[in-house]
Protein backbone atom coordinates (compact mmCIF):
# COMPACT_ATOMS: atom_id res chain seq x y z
CA UNK A 1 0.00 0.00 0.00
CA UNK A 2 1.37 3.44 -0.95
CA UNK A 3 2.21 5.78 1.89
CA UNK A 4 0.60 9.17 2.23
CA UNK A 5 2.38 11.74 0.04
CA UNK A 6 3.21 14.35 2.68
CA UNK A 7 5.47 16.45 0.47
CA UNK A 8 2.71 17.12 -2.05
CA UNK A 9 0.14 17.61 0.69
CA UNK A 10 2.33 20.12 2.54
CA UNK A 11 3.08 22.11 -0.61
CA UNK A 12 -0.63 22.25 -1.43
CA UNK A 13 -1.68 23.23 2.09
CA UNK A 14 1.09 25.79 2.51
CA UNK A 15 0.13 27.38 -0.82
CA UNK A 16 -3.47 27.40 0.39
CA UNK A 17 -2.42 29.19 3.57
CA UNK A 18 -0.33 31.74 1.66
CA UNK A 19 -3.30 32.49 -0.59
CA UNK A 20 -5.61 32.93 2.40
CA UNK A 21 -3.09 35.19 4.15
CA UNK A 22 -2.54 37.34 1.07
CA UNK A 23 -6.27 37.79 0.65
CA UNK A 24 -6.73 38.81 4.27
CA UNK A 25 -3.54 40.87 4.46
CA UNK A 26 -5.22 43.37 2.16
CA UNK A 27 -7.60 44.04 5.05
CA UNK A 28 -4.73 44.98 7.40
CA UNK A 29 -4.99 48.58 6.25
CA UNK A 30 -8.29 49.80 7.70
CA UNK A 31 -9.13 53.47 7.37
CA UNK A 32 -6.66 55.53 9.38
CA UNK A 33 -4.03 52.80 9.93
CA UNK A 34 -0.52 54.29 9.55
CA UNK A 35 1.13 52.89 6.40
CA UNK A 36 4.41 52.18 8.19
CA UNK A 37 2.60 50.06 10.76
CA UNK A 38 0.83 48.05 8.05
CA UNK A 39 4.15 47.58 6.25
CA UNK A 40 5.78 46.23 9.41
CA UNK A 41 2.86 43.85 10.02
CA UNK A 42 2.99 42.50 6.48
CA UNK A 43 6.79 42.18 6.59
CA UNK A 44 6.61 39.47 9.24
CA UNK A 45 3.21 37.97 8.42
CA UNK A 46 4.07 37.27 4.77
CA UNK A 47 7.64 36.08 5.41
CA UNK A 48 6.83 32.43 4.73
CA UNK A 49 7.70 29.59 7.07
CA UNK A 50 6.26 26.17 7.77
CA UNK A 51 2.75 27.53 8.50
CA UNK A 52 2.24 24.49 10.74
CA UNK A 53 -0.56 25.96 12.87
CA UNK A 54 -2.83 27.06 10.00
CA UNK A 55 -2.09 23.81 8.14
CA UNK A 56 -3.13 21.80 11.20
CA UNK A 57 -6.26 23.91 11.56
CA UNK A 58 -7.31 23.44 7.93
CA UNK A 59 -6.44 19.73 7.97
CA UNK A 60 -8.57 19.07 11.04
CA UNK A 61 -11.42 21.06 9.50
CA UNK A 62 -11.20 19.06 6.29
CA UNK A 63 -10.87 15.74 8.13
CA UNK A 64 -13.89 16.10 10.39
CA UNK A 65 -15.99 17.49 7.55
CA UNK A 66 -14.87 14.67 5.22
CA UNK A 67 -14.42 17.21 2.45
CA UNK A 68 -12.16 20.10 1.49
CA UNK A 69 -13.56 23.23 3.06
CA UNK A 70 -13.54 26.63 1.44
CA UNK A 71 -15.66 28.09 4.21
CA UNK A 72 -14.60 31.54 5.42
CA UNK A 73 -14.76 30.23 8.99
CA UNK A 74 -11.93 27.71 8.60
CA UNK A 75 -9.91 30.14 6.50
CA UNK A 76 -10.33 32.93 9.03
CA UNK A 77 -9.44 30.56 11.88
CA UNK A 78 -6.26 29.45 10.10
CA UNK A 79 -5.19 33.03 9.37
CA UNK A 80 -6.01 34.27 12.88
CA UNK A 81 -3.72 31.58 14.26
CA UNK A 82 -0.91 32.75 12.00
CA UNK A 83 -1.49 36.39 12.99
CA UNK A 84 -1.03 35.41 16.64
CA UNK A 85 1.94 33.16 15.92
CA UNK A 86 3.62 35.93 13.90
CA UNK A 87 3.05 38.49 16.66
CA UNK A 88 4.67 36.09 19.13
CA UNK A 89 7.74 35.70 16.90
CA UNK A 90 8.10 39.46 16.45
CA UNK A 91 8.01 39.95 20.22
CA UNK A 92 10.20 36.91 20.97
CA UNK A 93 12.94 38.36 18.75
CA UNK A 94 13.08 41.66 20.67
CA UNK A 95 16.18 42.54 22.72
CA UNK A 96 14.22 42.23 25.96
CA UNK A 97 13.28 38.64 25.06
CA UNK A 98 15.46 36.38 22.85
CA UNK A 99 17.37 39.24 21.16
CA UNK A 100 17.56 37.61 17.72
CA UNK A 101 18.76 39.37 14.57
CA UNK A 102 17.40 36.91 11.99
CA UNK A 103 14.10 35.13 11.43
CA UNK A 104 13.25 32.96 8.44
CA UNK A 105 16.49 33.89 6.77
CA UNK A 106 16.17 37.67 6.93
CA UNK A 107 16.48 40.47 9.51
CA UNK A 108 13.98 40.40 12.34
CA UNK A 109 11.22 42.99 12.46
CA UNK A 110 12.88 45.25 15.02
CA UNK A 111 16.12 45.28 12.99
CA UNK A 112 14.19 46.71 10.03
CA UNK A 113 11.56 48.90 11.69
CA UNK A 114 12.95 49.60 15.16
CA UNK A 115 11.94 48.21 18.53
CA UNK A 116 8.95 50.49 19.11
CA UNK A 117 7.38 49.70 15.74
CA UNK A 118 8.04 45.98 16.16
CA UNK A 119 6.21 46.01 19.50
CA UNK A 120 3.30 47.89 17.97
CA UNK A 121 3.19 45.69 14.87
CA UNK A 122 2.97 42.64 17.12
CA UNK A 123 0.24 44.28 19.20
CA UNK A 124 -1.72 45.08 16.04
CA UNK A 125 -1.39 41.56 14.63
CA UNK A 126 -2.71 40.10 17.89
CA UNK A 127 -5.68 42.46 17.89
CA UNK A 128 -6.46 42.02 14.20
CA UNK A 129 -6.58 38.25 14.70
CA UNK A 130 -9.75 38.67 16.75
CA UNK A 131 -11.22 41.23 14.35
CA UNK A 132 -10.79 38.65 11.60
CA UNK A 133 -12.05 35.70 13.62
CA UNK A 134 -15.09 37.51 14.99
CA UNK A 135 -16.22 39.09 11.71
CA UNK A 136 -19.05 36.92 10.46
CA UNK A 137 -22.52 35.60 11.29
CA UNK A 138 -21.54 32.00 12.09
CA UNK A 139 -22.25 31.13 15.76
CA UNK A 140 -19.07 29.02 16.03
CA UNK A 141 -16.92 32.16 15.79
CA UNK A 142 -17.46 32.92 19.47
CA UNK A 143 -16.07 29.53 20.50
CA UNK A 144 -13.15 29.99 18.10
CA UNK A 145 -12.32 33.38 19.62
CA UNK A 146 -12.31 31.85 23.09
CA UNK A 147 -10.03 28.98 22.02
CA UNK A 148 -7.53 31.39 20.53
CA UNK A 149 -7.68 33.84 23.44
CA UNK A 150 -7.09 31.16 26.08
CA UNK A 151 -4.21 29.63 24.11
CA UNK A 152 -2.59 33.04 23.59
CA UNK A 153 -2.96 34.48 27.07
CA UNK A 154 -1.83 34.15 30.65
CA UNK A 155 -2.64 30.44 30.92
CA UNK A 156 -1.21 29.75 27.46
CA UNK A 157 1.55 31.20 25.31
CA UNK A 158 2.22 34.34 27.37
CA UNK A 159 2.30 32.36 30.60
CA UNK A 160 4.77 29.96 29.04
CA UNK A 161 6.99 32.82 27.99
CA UNK A 162 6.98 34.10 31.57
CA UNK A 163 8.13 30.68 32.79
CA UNK A 164 10.84 30.66 30.11
CA UNK A 165 12.23 34.04 31.14
CA UNK A 166 12.04 33.55 34.91
CA UNK A 167 15.47 34.05 36.49
CA UNK A 168 14.95 31.20 38.96
CA UNK A 169 13.67 28.63 36.44
CA UNK A 170 15.03 25.20 37.36
CA UNK A 171 16.79 22.93 34.87
CA UNK A 172 14.40 20.02 35.51
CA UNK A 173 12.23 18.06 33.09
CA UNK A 174 8.86 18.72 34.77
CA UNK A 175 9.35 22.48 34.60
CA UNK A 176 10.52 22.29 30.98
CA UNK A 177 7.48 20.24 29.93
CA UNK A 178 5.08 22.54 31.77
CA UNK A 179 6.68 25.63 30.22
CA UNK A 180 6.54 24.34 26.65
CA UNK A 181 3.02 22.94 26.93
CA UNK A 182 2.08 26.58 27.49
CA UNK A 183 4.59 28.50 25.39
CA UNK A 184 4.47 26.35 22.24
CA UNK A 185 1.91 23.63 22.83
CA UNK A 186 -1.10 25.78 23.72
CA UNK A 187 -1.32 27.42 20.29
CA UNK A 188 -0.74 24.14 18.46
CA UNK A 189 -3.47 22.49 20.53
CA UNK A 190 -5.75 25.44 19.77
CA UNK A 191 -5.04 25.09 16.05
CA UNK A 192 -6.24 21.49 16.15
CA UNK A 193 -9.33 22.21 18.24
CA UNK A 194 -10.22 25.29 16.17
CA UNK A 195 -10.02 23.21 13.01
CA UNK A 196 -12.32 20.59 14.49
CA UNK A 197 -14.76 23.31 15.59
CA UNK A 198 -14.67 25.09 12.22
CA UNK A 199 -15.30 21.81 10.43
CA UNK A 200 -18.33 21.01 12.56
CA UNK A 201 -16.70 18.22 14.54
CA UNK A 202 -18.52 16.51 17.40
CA UNK A 203 -17.38 16.19 21.03
CA UNK A 204 -15.26 13.13 20.31
CA UNK A 205 -13.47 14.92 17.46
CA UNK A 206 -12.66 17.81 19.82
CA UNK A 207 -11.22 15.44 22.43
CA UNK A 208 -9.10 13.72 19.79
CA UNK A 209 -7.96 17.07 18.44
CA UNK A 210 -6.86 18.07 21.94
CA UNK A 211 -4.98 14.81 22.57
CA UNK A 212 -3.27 15.11 19.20
CA UNK A 213 -2.46 18.80 19.68
CA UNK A 214 -0.98 18.24 23.14
CA UNK A 215 1.29 15.50 21.83
CA UNK A 216 2.33 17.29 18.63
CA UNK A 217 2.94 20.54 20.48
CA UNK A 218 5.41 18.92 22.86
CA UNK A 219 7.06 16.89 20.08
CA UNK A 220 7.46 20.07 18.02
CA UNK A 221 9.31 21.89 20.82
CA UNK A 222 11.55 18.93 21.58
CA UNK A 223 12.41 18.70 17.88
CA UNK A 224 13.14 22.46 17.84
CA UNK A 225 15.55 22.04 20.73
CA UNK A 226 17.24 19.12 18.98
CA UNK A 227 17.57 21.13 15.76
CA UNK A 228 19.19 23.99 17.66
CA UNK A 229 21.97 21.53 18.53
CA UNK A 230 22.20 19.59 15.25
CA UNK A 231 21.13 21.89 12.37
CA UNK A 232 23.04 24.61 10.54
CA UNK A 233 22.24 28.30 10.32
CA UNK A 234 21.30 27.81 6.67
CA UNK A 235 18.79 25.10 7.57
CA UNK A 236 17.26 27.08 10.43
CA UNK A 237 17.20 30.54 8.82
CA UNK A 238 18.67 31.92 12.07
CA UNK A 239 21.84 31.27 14.11
CA UNK A 240 22.25 27.67 15.27
CA UNK A 241 23.16 26.99 18.89
CA UNK A 242 21.43 30.16 20.05
CA UNK A 243 19.65 28.43 22.94
CA UNK A 244 22.87 27.01 24.40
CA UNK A 245 24.70 30.31 23.93
CA UNK A 246 21.96 32.17 25.77
CA UNK A 247 21.98 29.64 28.61
CA UNK A 248 18.39 28.53 27.99
CA UNK A 249 17.14 25.27 29.40
CA UNK A 250 16.41 22.88 26.53
CA UNK A 251 15.46 19.21 26.34
CA UNK A 252 18.91 18.09 25.12
CA UNK A 253 20.56 20.13 27.88
CA UNK A 254 18.31 18.66 30.58
CA UNK A 255 17.86 15.01 29.51
CA UNK A 256 20.39 14.55 26.69
CA UNK A 257 20.07 14.35 22.91
CA UNK A 258 19.10 10.68 22.62
CA UNK A 259 16.51 10.86 25.38
CA UNK A 260 15.05 13.98 23.76
CA UNK A 261 14.62 12.17 20.47
CA UNK A 262 12.93 9.24 22.23
CA UNK A 263 10.54 11.60 24.02
CA UNK A 264 9.61 13.25 20.73
CA UNK A 265 8.92 9.87 19.10
CA UNK A 266 6.76 8.82 22.05
CA UNK A 267 4.66 11.97 21.64
CA UNK A 268 4.28 11.32 17.91
CA UNK A 269 3.01 7.81 18.64
CA UNK A 270 0.38 9.27 21.00
CA UNK A 271 -0.69 11.78 18.34
CA UNK A 272 -1.03 9.14 15.62
CA UNK A 273 -3.11 6.94 17.90
CA UNK A 274 -5.41 9.86 18.79
CA UNK A 275 -6.43 10.57 15.19
CA UNK A 276 -6.60 7.02 13.84
CA UNK A 277 -10.40 6.86 14.37
CA UNK A 278 -10.78 10.12 12.42
CA UNK A 279 -8.67 9.36 9.35
CA UNK A 280 -7.68 5.69 9.33
CA UNK A 281 -4.19 4.27 9.18
CA UNK A 282 -2.30 6.59 6.85
CA UNK A 283 -3.80 10.06 6.73
CA UNK A 284 -2.46 13.61 6.64
CA UNK A 285 -2.67 14.22 10.40
CA UNK A 286 -0.53 11.17 11.18
CA UNK A 287 1.93 12.24 8.48
CA UNK A 288 2.08 15.78 9.91
CA UNK A 289 2.82 14.39 13.38
CA UNK A 290 5.77 12.43 11.98
CA UNK A 291 6.94 15.47 10.00
CA UNK A 292 7.20 17.48 13.22
CA UNK A 293 10.16 15.36 14.39
CA UNK A 294 11.62 14.50 10.98
CA UNK A 295 11.90 18.07 9.64
CA UNK A 296 15.29 19.69 9.10
CA UNK A 297 14.34 23.27 10.00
Amino acid sequence: MAHFDLDTFLRTQQARVESLLLERADRLAPSGAPPRLVEAMRYSLLAGGKRLRPVLCLTFADTVARASLVSPVSGDAACALEYVHTYSLVHDDLPAMDDDDFRRGRPTNHKVYGEAMAILAGDALLTEAFVLLGDGPEPVRGALCRELAVASGASGMVGGQVLDTAEDRPAVLDYLVRMHRLKTGALIRAACRMGALAGGGDAEALVRAQLYGDAVGLAFQIADDVLDVTATREQLGKPAGADAEAGRHTFPAVVGLDASRRMAEEQVALAVEAVRPLEGEDGPLAALARYVVERKS
